[in-house]
């Protein structure tokens, strides 16, 4: 989708790569030139900065238009959503408690992930914790963020539906916007 929204063809101008499993090391292969770029996560963009890499061809979480939309979203089971509405409520209520947390107490927040084996560097935790913004979910419609993504998807050939289909068949804004409005900041 970023490549096609740059002008390349995403079929054509990039030779793909999938590795997967423990014995590979995306950040090895980088750094050693094998490969040209990759999808990073963290912690692997800090460790390619404490290196000294610093050329990221795209953050979602600055760049625009990415960074103008949620960056993820949940997703339930139509049957489970309709058949228990207070369990997917009290999960979506705590996941927005705990972005909030993220936002307010990003020290917190890391130290915690830290603390319960999620990741072993607190200084990578922080600092993406400061990167990804996490106060943003209140301002954010995320009706336009399925219509946006699912545009480029369309307009790619990889999807058929179009984003006005997507929105009518798969969407419920119901608890997202009680829980906007029970969660004012």
């Amino acid at each position: 989708m970023i490549a096609a929204h740059v002008g390349l063809d995403p079929a054509k101008d990039i030779d793909y790569v999938s590795s997967t499993g423990a014995s590979v090391n995306q950040v090895e292969l980088f750094a050693q030139g094998k490969i040209d770029a990759y999808l990073a996560f963290p912690p692997h963009p800090q460790e390619l900065r404490a290196r000294g890499f610093r050329n990221v061809l795209v953050s979602t979480a600055v760049d625009r238009p990415w960074s103008q939309y949620f960056c993820c979203m949940l997703f339930g089971n139509r049957d489970y959503v309709r058949n228990h509405p207070v369990a997917t409520k009290r999960a979506m209520r705590a996941i927005l408690k705990a972005a909030d947390l993220c936002a307010s107490q990003p020290a917190l927040a890391a130290r915690r992930l830290v603390d319960r084996g999620f990741t072993p560097r607190y200084d990578y935790a922080l600092q993406t914790l400061n990167d990804v913004p996490y106060d943003r979910w209140r301002e954010y419609d995320p009706e336009d963020t399925i219509r946006f993504y699912a545009l480029r998807l369309h307009e790619n050939g990889l999807i058929k539906s179009t984003p006005q289909q997507i929105i009518a068949e798969n969407t419920d804004w119901r608890f997202f916007n009680e829980l906007r409005r029970e969660l004012k900041a």
